[in-house]
């Protein structure tokens, strides 16, 4: 195998020109940048419910698994072997609620990717229907990922794909999120990573994890406030609270007792959404 791709939380092998082992490591990143304190079975935690949500899923479009117990001995439990795609340069996001960098665009400019909204929304609003709010994916060295519009998305990749990924990614939204809401959870957004292969469009990389999107309690939903999540939120808050660090490497360790709340809430939120106990 050979390492073609070193991201945030991932390392990518090449096996053959076809395949690639996908393993998820317990590294965590806020802003962009990962920090220097790993959160433990964080990699079994992500592959575990992206596999489960893969499955949930298939009926919407295919994925990219192939197995995942064919992986070297060193990666089990953390890693997948999946088809090699071609990547669509869109990093596809899905709001229902407004939350994270959606609540920042909306009070600047009253929209989110120039989808525009009412007056008067506050933190934490449901939006009247989920929305397409797509970024571009840029590699972390070459800065952050930016907001895109539709229309940037027709010229990125054509009119044709545009539609059917904002289509496939709404859907997968309103699926998982009604999976979500028969376990006593609100789905306020989430991302995904498309791609082209020979079934066509593919979903790949993770999916509905606590990296990728953000899950709040239904019971403590409250609109106007932050909310307690079981997602990663929580300690981009900490880190922005701190106020001694400008979000550029190197990242701030993350102190034992955040450590281990982490860890809980990831471990809480593939418990209610899989209704299996972790181990």
């Amino acid at each position: 195998m050979e390492l073609i791709h070193r991201g945030k939380v991932r390392d990518v092998y090449a096996d053959g020109p076809d395949e690639l082992i996908l393993v998820a490591t317990d590294r965590i990143s806020v802003y962009d940048v990962v920090l220097p304190t790993p959160i433990p079975d964080k990699g079994r935690l992500l592959t575990a419910l992206s596999l489960w949500w893969f499955e949930q899923l298939g009926d919407i479009v295919p994925n990219h698994v192939i197995s995942a117990d064919d992986v070297p001995a060193e990666f089990a439990g953390r890693a997948i072997r999946c088809r090699r795609l071609s990547m669509v340069a869109v990093e596809c996001v899905a709001r229902g609620y407004l939350a994270g960098s959606g609540w920042s665009a909306y009070q600047s400019s009253r929209s989110v990717s120039g989808v525009e909204l009412p007056a008067g929304l506050v933190e934490g609003d449901r939006l009247a229907e989920p929305i397409f709010t797509p970024t571009t994916k840029t590699p972390p060295e070459e800065g952050h990922d930016e907001p895109m519009t539709f229309a940037d998305v027709v010229g990125a990749v054509g009119a044709d794909l545009a539609e059917q990924l904002r289509a496939t990614t709404l859907r997968l939204y309103e699926a998982a999120a009604k999976i979500a809401d028969d376990r006593g959870l609100i789905l306020a957004d989430t991302k995904f990573e498309l791609g082209l292969g020979p079934d066509g469009l593919t979903l790949a990389d993770e999916a509905l994890t606590s990296d990728s999107s953000r899950y709040w309690r239904i019971e403590d939903w409250t609109p106007g406030q932050r909310q307690m999540g079981f997602d990663k939120q929580f300690l981009r808050d900490w880190a922005s609270d701190l106020g001694t660090w400008d979000k550029t490497p190197p990242g701030p360790l993350i102190p034992p007792e955040l450590i281990e709340e982490t860890r809980r809430r990831y471990i809480a939120l593939y418990e209610k959404i899989t209704g299996t106990a972790w181990s």
